[in-house]
């Protein structure tokens, strides 16, 4: 494992693509505020991606992590969903191999999972 892996556990992408009249800049500091809150600043790397092919449900965002199953979610508010956000990595960093059984404390997020990927 990379030290960038072993010091952050997981990556957390942020669709730049999705269509719609969007405050970037707004949507990824009320993420990062979330995680810094939730204590997770220094276990999610936050990144963008370009597009997830989920357009018809913006905004998209996926959950990663070496070793860990996958996660995409459509349909979300950055700003307004960004402590649901916080709560679905701070559970899928606590589950073992990232593969979340009980969904509930993921709040909104629960509702829009669009693709869980086992690891390989």
């Amino acid at each position: 494992m990379s030290k960038a892996a072993a010091a952050h556990r997981m990556t957390l992408r942020l669709c730049i693509t999705c269509s719609g009249d969007r405050d970037r800049a707004a949507e990824r500091g009320a993420i990062a505020q979330a995680l810094q809150e939730a204590g997770l600043q220094d276990r999610v790397v936050l990144s963008d991606h370009e597009c997830f092919s989920a357009c018809a449900q913006p905004v998209t965002i996926s959950l990663q992590g070496e070793g860990m199953a996958s996660y995409v979610f459509a349909g979300l508010s950055l700003v307004e969903d960004a402590g649901d956000v916080a709560a679905t990595c701070q559970t899928y960093l606590n589950c073992r191999g990232g593969w979340i059984e009980d969904a509930r404390s993921c709040g909104r997020l629960r509702l829009c999972l669009r693709a869980r990927i086992p690891a390989i």
